[in-house]
Order: C-alpha cells, then sequence, then structure tokens
C-alpha cells in the first residue's frame, strides 16, 4: 500500500528508524479493518509528525520517550505551519492530525506494544473543538437558475451526470462508482442503487422519470462499457470532470460554481422544507443517524417560509394517530401539478417568469416561498388536509392547516 512507499526509508535513514518500526506496524494492523484511503491519511499524519521529531529532537529513537515536551512543540507547529497559498494550517486540518496520533497512543498502549508510552501524552482538551458550521446549499432562485441552465445542457453525459448528482443527493465518490447494474424497477419506479460509501453502508433512492429517460436515451446507441461503471464516457467518470462540468453549468447560469456536496446539501434542505419526514431524509442520504440530517433541519428553520417546527404549528384541527415512518423514502409523486389551475402563484407576476419547477415531493407548491391562495380556495386546501390526515401524514395536515388559518385570520382582518 501507498504508505510503504520511500518517505519510510528515507525517515529511517534519518535517524528515525525505531519510530518507524512502531509506526508502520501498527498501520499494518489497522489496514485489516479500515479503508485504504483512511491508511494514507493516517500515515501522511504520522510521518509528518516524525519528520517534525527528527528536527526538533534528533536524539529521539523511540515511540515511548515521546513526552508532553514533545506534543506541546508539535501543536506550536501546527498552528505556525504555512501551507501552500501562505495561510497557516486550518483548525480542521489540526484537530484530524491531532485525533489520529491520539487514537495512535491510544492503541499502541491498549494493545501493549513494547515501544509504547506508559500513558498517553495527548490529551483530549488539546483537540480543537469541531465547529459546527451549516452546510452550504443554493437557495431556491439559485438553485432554480442552475436547473434551468442544466435543462438547456447540449452535451447528453454532462447533463445526465449532473442530473442524478443534484437529484439524488449522492456524494461525488458515490456517483463515481455508480456501477452498471445500479438501476432496478420495482413496480412502477425505478430505482438507484448507490454502493458501498463513506459510511460503510448502501442504499437505494428514487429516479426521477427525466433521469431514467435520459439514461435510456444514453445508453441506447452505445455499448456496456467495459469498466463496469454506470457513468462511463470515453473515460471512466472522476471527481475531477464532474467539477468541471458543474463550472461549465454554472457559468451559463451566471452563478458561483457549486460543489457536489452544495448540491447534496440544497437537495436535502429542500426536502425538509417541503415536509419529507427527516427519517426520509436520512435514508435518502445514507445516513446513520437523525443527529446527522438534523444539521439540515436546522438550515430549514431559517429558509423555510414556515418558521417554526410542526409540533409548535400543529393546530387542533385535525390530530391523526402517527405511524412509523418507513426505513426507505417513498418513491417521490411526478407529473404535473394539479394545483396549478386552482391556485395562483404569486411568482408569476415577476419578469422574467421562473422556469416550471418538477414535483419532487407532495405539497411543494404550498411550501415555495411564492406560493399564495385565498378564500374562496378553502374548500380545496381542506379537501387536501383531510386527504393528508387519511394518510396519516402529520407535516402535510399541519401545513393544510397553518394555510387555513391565514385565510381566517384574513378573513377576520
Amino acid at each position: 500500500m501507498s504508505f510503504r512507499g520511500p518517505d519510510w526509508d528515507a525517515l529511517a535513514a534519518r535517524g528515525a528508524a525505531g519510530l518507524t518500526v512502531t509506526m508502520r506496524r501498527y498501520l499494518d494492523q489497522i489496514a485489516l479493518s479500515l479503508a485504504e484511503e483512511s491508511i494514507r491519511n493516517y500515515a501522511t499524519t504520522l510521518r509528518q509528525f516524525t519528520a517534525f521529531l527528527l528536527d526538533f529532537d534528533p536524539a529521539l529513537q523511540h515511540v515511548a520517550d515521546i513526552d508532553r515536551y514533545h506534543l506541546e512543540a508539535y501543536k506550536r507547529h501546527l498552528a505556525q505551519r504555512p501551507t501552500g497559498d501562505g495561510t497557516v494550517v486550518s483548525k480542521l486540518t489540526r484537530r484530524q492530525r491531532l485525533r489520529t496520533l491520539r487514537v495512535f497512543f491510544e492503541r499502541i498502549i491498549e494493545w501493549g506494544y513494547e515501544d509504547a508510552p506508559t500513558r498517553n501524552p495527548l490529551f483530549h482538551g488539546d483537540i480543537p473543538r469541531r465547529d459546527e458550521p451549516l452546510p452550504r446549499f443554493l437557495d431556491d432562485p439559485t438553485a432554480a437558475k442552475f436547473m434551468r441552465a442544466l435543462a438547456d445542457e447540449p452535451d447528453p453525459f454532462k447533463r445526465l451526470t449532473v442530473e442524478i448528482l443534484a437529484r439524488t443527493g449522492m456524494r461525488i465518490g458515490e456517483l463515481c462508482a455508480l456501477e452498471a447494474d445500479a438501476v432496478v424497477q420495482i413496480g412502477d419506479a425505478h430505482w438507484l442503487r448507490v454502493p458501498v460509501g463513506k459510511l460503510h453502508n448502501d442504499r437505494y433512492v428514487p429516479l426521477h422519470p427525466l433521469i431514467v429517460g435520459l439514461l435510456n436515451d444514453w445508453q441506447a446507441h452505445r455499448e456496456p462499457p467495459a469498466s463496469g461503471l454506470l457513468l462511463h464516457d470515453d473515460r471512466p467518470l472522476s471527481p475531477y470532470l464532474v467539477t468541471r462540468m458543474l463550472a461549465v453549468i454554472a457559468k451559463r447560469a451566471d452563478i458561483p460554481r457549486p460543489t457536489a456536496h452544495q448540491l447534496r446539501h440544497t437537495l436535502a434542505t429542500q426536502a425538509i422544507n417541503r415536509g419529507m419526514r427527516l427519517e426520509a431524509v436520512a435514508a435518502l442520504l445514507g445516513h446513520r443517524s437523525l443527529a446527522m440530517t438534523m444539521t439540515y433541519a436546522r438550515i430549514a428553520d431559517r429558509t423555510s417560509p414556515m418558521s417554526t417546527t410542526p409540533s409548535a404549528t400543529r393546530s387542533k384541527r385535525s390530530t391523526p394517530k402517527p405511524r412509523p415512518c418507513p426505513p426507505m423514502p417513498r418513491a417521490p409523486t411526478y407529473g404535473a401539478c394539479a394545483r396549478t389551475s386552482t391556485n395562483a402563484c404569486s411568482a408569476t407576476a415577476t419578469a422574467p417568469a421562473p422556469p416550471k419547477l418538477d414535483c419532487h415531493f407532495e405539497s411543494i407548491c404550498e411550501t415555495c416561498t411564492f406560493f399564495s391562495t385565498s378564500a374562496e380556495f378553502a374548500p380545496i386546501l381542506q379537501r387536501q388536509r383531510d386527504h393528508a390526515a387519511e394518510r396519516d401524514q402529520l407535516d402535510r395536515v399541519d401545513l393544510f392547516n397553518l394555510l387555513l388559518d391565514r385565510i381566517d385570520e384574513e378573513k377576520i382582518a
């Protein structure tokens, strides 16, 4: 593997033979249970740490002799170390480096290595606290501009690739690793099997019919690629190629270039804003815990036209009994929006008119920031509320109750 390269030999030749033997033994062991990319990152940290020790204390020969004196100096070194662009190493990088070292010491002590210190010289308090910034995402107008530019993309492969990325919330590595048989049909719906990825789990996500059509058109005149991958043009898809595609489409849309992960964040935020349950969003994104998905709920509280939580807005109009959310997100409802003829969208009064949006989720129009209604449509809203109650869709019940309450308030005013 990559950590057995000449860098280790060069460090040993400089006088760190004892240090490198222990570190390479440790890497050999964790390579049996961790992903190769993780091993590469751990090896980089240990090599950099060893190089620092050689410069700071040339007489040091063994890991067992590393103490607080060395670690405190290394912390200062990391905080002052410049990067290629002239800035210092980021707080996140310092956190990752120090966490890797703490785990290294912890494990070799627990495993009883002869060349292990008597106690861990790196404490939990030495590791910078992790920041929790909100994920960056595209707001609705920017996302609409991006999708409109994508719809005008003349290259069928480029459009297919970015449509899948934008409409499934996949990570860029998952997209590039899609296998040729990843698309399956269950009933009348098509699903995409996302391969085992960052969190070591695979999942199925629903495919928009638009993507199914684009994929069928793309494959109709092409032989199955020898690579065994679903997305393969003249060469296999790579993160670099996807990033270039996003740049081209963003330039046409006249917006800053989004990253692949921003599209993932955008899909999650829109899904929550439009009433999709957290459990379903977690299943869609492949999250292992709702704690990860709650990040998007924090965004939704700030971007949704309804800034209160469902529990806070639940009306006395209806109190249906809840039922467990299915383990896999239900396939979205597609087709023309039947409500466009009965409810007015205030956005149509702007110039130019916004592009037509696909109905990915039920009640997507009513959660749109441009949506408006009036008393004449109250019977329709009541029927929609009752329909949601029959299906135990509490979030949709809350939504229609809120709209009906607003109509009542306008009558009083």
